[in-house]
């Protein structure tokens, strides 16, 4: 008779199926290497010349970008220490919207230094305490380099906010950055509040359309619906907006009823008075100075006949949260059933018309006046990805705005402000007594991963630049930066790279934050999986028999 292997440790412990790694080479290393694997699919897509992934998520949807908080997104990550790394680029992008791809690399990169310090005999407390003691410091350091008189900005200088929206909008889409940020800049000053500090990413909307090209792109103040006008009126100026809910049709009682006739003469009464109501209340719209209605459901025949013959104007917007937009583009106020608006309740806009751009019919709600709460850019573009790709870097610019309305303060693009804080931060280690000198050292090292990818992805010599760079900065000049274009190192006051501060001092924060997470760590143990179908599992089969 066989005997069965009694289980023994923290198996004996735990239930059937769960899996425990411990010690520095199962669980430290292997984290450490997840996250590496991370990093380096990201650190391609960093800066100007960044390369483009591809990537096809689980419903076969296409992704053709640089973005690291898409790719990041669309990856589904299942290894939990990686995972980590993913929400601190999420963190960033929620807090700032742009610096993703330095958050994941950079925690990727003090990891794989952390790893070199680990083989050479280092405990992870000792490498986490000097990690902590850098990040320290390189706050002390990013606020010295500071660009004097940034701290104030009038949020309306259209200059001033071009000058730092350009390296956040650059690093998307190289080359077009002049285009996109004019745009940008001008949409976000339309919509900009008396408070900047309440600027809302909402109020800026994108409309996307295929066809033409990124110099055909335009601002709309005011909406830009994809959809056409319901009746044969489509062009209406200077008029009022009346916005129902719930729907333009005859309203169906609560109750079920029924309705018992004799006749036929009957029967064309109970027709007429169902006709006379419609009227009615379509009636009493247009009485009350409304010349288009704005639909949030379906709209009757009957009840459009009758806005025909009273002239007015019919659009339909399926979208609750677009029916907000309109209201808040409009100034109206949204009524649930057809009824006759009271006139504080009326929106107003200055043109309302169903136009055709690149084959594709659109409504125009344009408020030229002052007040006007939302703007649209219009993208225009030869393909789906092209124009996905263009919206990621209207929103980066977006997200720069809001973020410049808070702190406004400026520092050194071009891998400037990195160079200087690696060689700031080897003075400190040197200066620095016991084990974590090895630890704060490697930190500065990891700041060099910034010149190095840019160079590389542009196609320059890394070590050279990088030598370059740190004699200028040896010397004293902070703002010695790559000038990718040139291929040489250049002031960044003369090519005009000027990154904000509140990007670099979080994304910095965040990578040291998720670096430091993932190193504590000295145990995984994972429970068995679930039962039930699997989700991957299930969309094979789906595959499967659709090829069949």
């Amino acid at each position: 008779m066989a005997m069965s292997m009694q289980p023994y440790g923290i198996q004996s412990m735990l239930k059937e199926g769960y899996r425990h790694l411990s010690g520095l080479d199962e669980a430290v290393i292997k984290n450490i290497e997840a996250c590496k694997e991370l990093s380096t699919i990201t650190r391609t897509s960093l800066g100007p010349n960044g390369m483009n992934k591809m990537v096809i998520n689980h419903l076969d949807k296409l992704f053709v970008t640089n973005d690291a908080a898409t790719i990041v997104n669309e990856l589904e990550i299942q290894h939990p220490a990686a995972k980590i790394l993913v929400l601190a680029a999420k963190a960033q992008q929620e807090e700032i919207g742009d610096g993703a791809n330095l958050t994941i690399s950079f925690a990727g990169e003090l990891l794989q230094n952390a790893e070199e310090l680990i083989r050479m005999g280092l405990h992870p407390s000792e490498i986490i305490s000097g990690y902590n003691k850098a990040i320290i410091k390189v706050v002390e350091v990013l606020e010295e380099l500071v660009e004097s008189g940034s701290e104030t900005m009038d949020v309306r200088n259209k200059d001033e906010v071009v000058s730092r929206m350009r390296a956040a909008v650059a690093s998307k889409q190289f080359g077009q950055e002049e285009i996109i940020c004019s745009l940008v800049a001008d949409a976000c000053i339309q919509v900009c509040p008396k408070n900047p500090t309440n600027f809302n990413v909402d109020n800026v909307r994108v409309a996307k359309l295929l066809g033409g090209g990124l110099h055909n792109s335009c601002i709309v103040r005011g909406m830009v619906l994809k959809s056409d006008a319901v009746g044969s009126i489509k062009r209406m100026e200077k008029a009022k907006v009346a916005v129902f809910a719930g729907g333009v049709d005859t309203t169906a009682t609560e109750t079920k009823g029924t309705v018992l006739i004799h006749s036929a003469e009957q029967l064309e009464n109970y027709a007429k008075t169902e006709e006379a109501k419609v009227e009615e209340l379509i009636k009493a719209v247009a009485e009350s100075g409304a010349k288009v209605i704005v639909s949030g459901g379906s709209v009757g025949e009957m009840a459009l006949h009758f806005c025909e013959r009273y002239k007015i104007m019919v659009v339909k917007i399926s979208s609750k949260f677009e029916l907000r937009r309109f209201c808040r583009t409009a100034g109206a106020v949204a009524h649930l059933k057809l009824s006759r608006p009271s006139p504080d309740d009326l929106g107003y806009v200055d043109s309302i018309a169903v136009e055709e751009i690149g084959g594709v019919t659109v409504t125009i709600a344009r408020n030229e006046q002052g007040g006007n709460s939302i703007s649209t850019v219009v993208l225009r573009g030869s393909t789906d990805s092209i124009l996905d790709d263009l919206e990621r870097a209207v929103d980066d610019g977006v997200n720069t705005y809001k973020a410049m309305c808070r702190d406004s303060r400026i520092v050194p693009g071009a891998a400037a402000t990195e160079i200087e804080l690696a060689q700031r931060l080897k003075e400190y280690a040197n200066a620095e007594t016991g084990l974590d000198k090895y630890a704060i050292s490697k930190y500065a090292e990891s700041f060099e991963f910034v010149p190095k990818t840019l160079a590389d992805n542009a196609g320059l010599n890394a070590m050279e630049i990088i030598a370059s760079l740190y004699t200028g900065h040896g010397s004293g000049n902070a703002k010695l930066g790559i000038d990718l274009e040139e291929g040489a190192c250049k002031d960044v006051s003369e090519t005009k790279v000027w990154d904000l501060f509140a990007t670099k001092l979080f994304a910095l924060k965040y990578a040291s934050d998720a670096a430091c997470t993932v190193l504590r760590v000295d145990q995984i143990i994972m429970a068995k999986q679930a039962g039930g179908p699997r989700r991957d599992a299930a969309a094979a089969a789906g595959a499967g028999a659709e090829e069949d």
